[in-house]
């Protein structure tokens, strides 16, 4: 839609940038300079109030397919810079701005993934159990599963916070 020149995504895509260079701690630590403080401050926000609430979401099997879409728009709209051009015109900017998505689409994709699985294992076990509210019971293997799948998303998401705001090729 960016680069179709909607003005709706347009102007989305500019309040939403301009909140967060206003709010985001992340934005503000990389504009003053303090590239750690701002990997830090986004690996948090990717985590905990991105991929754990995705995971718990993913419970309910069916809403993540809206939340995914969601992120996926805003992954688009911000594909083109402040003058509203591409990030996908010239080879450095293109493949930092794809890099930076597939190395959070990957933890995300695990989180959202594992939480899906554990909504699945809940809704096969208690329908084989009943439907009853003192029995529902979420199975242990299920969720020693997506504790593991932490195990991999957490260091995912610091690699992708580290790549984006320390990589030379983000101009």
């Amino acid at each position: 839609m960016v680069h179709n020149g909607s003005s709706y995504a347009l102007s989305y895509r500019d309040k939403l940038v301009g909140r967060a260079q206003k709010t985001d701690k992340a934005a503000i630590n990389y504009a003053k300079g303090k590239h750690f403080s701002a990997a830090l401050a986004d690996f948090s926000e990717n985590l905990v109030l991105g991929a754990v609430p995705q995971t718990l979401a993913g419970f309910s099997i069916v809403i993540p397919f809206f939340t995914v879409a969601v992120q996926g728009w805003v992954g688009g709209i911000v594909s083109v810079d402040d003058k509203h051009q591409s990030r996908l015109a010239k080879f450095k900017p293109a493949c930092y701005y794809f890099l930076v998505l597939l190395l959070q689409f990957i933890p995300y994709s695990l989180a959202i993934g594992a939480g899906v699985k554990c909504g699945v294992d809940f809704y096969n076990h208690n329908k084989i159990q009943g439907w009853y509210v003192w029995k529902f019971r979420i199975q242990k293997a299920s969720l020693a599963d997506l504790g593991y799948v932490y195990l991999f998303v957490i260091p995912l998401f610091f690699i992708a916070s580290c790549f984006e705001f320390f990589s030379t090729w983000n101009i």
